[in-house]
């Protein structure tokens, strides 16, 4: 067979199998100005907290490389069917290795109760079908629970984002579900909110209506001095006198 109808093969069988694969939970491919197809890192949606970026970031490296680490023929597997291939012993650590390194992870940026039994039921799904020999070990490496996991919270969170830079009255979500904002410490500043000064106005207006007021004080000139005690109302103002007449 000649090396051109393998290449051809290998594509065909790289875009069926895309279909039944979730994306990459760390990385995004774009097509570059010379028609290039690469491969960046993944933005973090605005309108988090530093700690809820933090945890995503790291929820979305692990389940990269527990899923996604390592391309032979096309197919991309990770430390999850490596592992999986020992019969039974690696089944159990690849259920345990799904929890403790993404799930456990992503419940720190509290997530609801129906999004927590959803990741756990996509690692019962791998974690049940991978005791069925040789087909179970395929099957994790197409399924990815990982990534959907990551998925799902890359998801959630986005909306966690865009509630917390919308103003509360254009809110749409139960803020008790979503929780806009979590996880944000006192004084610290989100990109993409922004934030009002103590008198309502901010930004642009807030410089122009500084710089008139600087532009009317200098224009009335410092303020007018007050009265001495002994200033008349229509004389000029002398020292105050001494008992004797004189002036001081």
């Amino acid at each position: 067979m000649s090396n051109l109808a393998i290449k051809a093969g290998r594509k065909l069988f790289e875009r069926n199998l895309e279909q039944y694969q979730p994306a990459d939970p760390m990385y995004e491919t774009y097509v570059d100005k010379k028609g290039r197809e690469r491969r960046r890192r993944r933005e973090t949606p605005p309108g988090l907290s530093k700690r809820d970026a933090k945890i995503l970031k790291s929820v979305q490296k692990r389940a990269h490389y527990l899923d996604k680490g390592f391309s032979l023929c096309g197919m991309r597997f990770g430390w999850t069917f490596v592992i999986g291939i020992i019969p039974g012993a690696g089944d159990v650590a690849d259920a345990a290795l799904n929890y403790l390194l993404v799930v456990r992870k992503a419940k720190q940026v509290e997530i609801p109760n129906w999004l927590l039994r959803q990741m756990l039921l996509n690692n019962a799904v791998s974690a049940g079908v991978g005791f069925i020999p040789f087909v179970g070990d395929l099957f994790i490496a197409t399924y990815k629970a990982n990534s959907r996991n990551a998925a799902l919270l890359e998801e959630f969170l986005r909306i966690r984002g865009e509630e917390f830079l919308k103003a509360e009255r254009e809110r749409v979500q139960d803020p008790q579900t979503v929780k806009p904002g979590a996880g944000r410490e006192p004084g610290e500043h989100v990109p993409g909110k922004q934030e009002r000064t103590p008198t309502g106005i901010s930004g642009w207006f807030r410089r122009g209506s500084d710089k008139k007021g600087k532009n009317k004080a200098a224009a009335t000139g410092p303020p007018a001095a007050a009265p001495s005690p002994d200033r008349g109302r229509f004389v000029e103002d002398v020292p105050p006198s001494n008992d004797n007449g004189k002036q001081a």
